[in-house]
């Protein structure tokens, strides 16, 4: 059971690092260097995509190293996905105070009208997003680290 949650976590956690990646260094840069109308639009639709996805992906990449860091416990490097599971829980609660707000801001854009302030809302939310992405790489690593010690 305990070789199955590993690869549950793995497989959730790697991807959405990935994926958070892309949208920070491939998708957005490429929206802002479009047309103001364009690039809000970008930002716009792929905020209301992403928005609906991806608070399971966290939750779900968070309950996996949590559960194998459980059943894995007394064995050598369950601490460190233990430490995986705490960075991604402060990932969860980043998000929820800090990205969440802005990010439903920017998917309503396309119905609700842009804002003047749109950029520094974006480059805003970009910022924070850097900073979240490297949370959860660390506990990429972390999470990875511990389930090859007890290979």
């Amino acid at each position: 059971m305990e070789q199955l949650v590993s690869v549950v976590a793995l497989l959730l956690v790697g991807p959405m690092v990935g994926v958070e990646l892309a949208v920070g260094l491939v998708v957005n840069p490429t929206a802002d260097r479009l047309a103001d109308e364009a690039a809000v639009q970008s930002r716009s639709t792929a905020a209301g995509s992403l928005g609906r996805m991806m608070p399971f992906w966290y939750a779900g990449s968070l309950a996996a190293a949590a559960v194998w860091t459980a059943l894995s416990w007394g064995q050598p490097g369950a601490w460190l996905g233990g430490a995986s599971a705490v960075l991604l829980a402060i990932s969860v609660a980043m998000s929820i105070v800090l990205l969440v707000p802005i990010n439903k801001r920017v998917a309503n854009w396309a119905t609700a009208g842009v804002p003047a302030e749109w950029k520094q809302q974006v480059r805003r939310w970009d910022r924070l997003h850097y900073g979240r992405v490297a949370i959860i790489a660390v506990a990429l690593g972390l999470l990875v680290s511990g389930v090859s010690q007890q290979l």
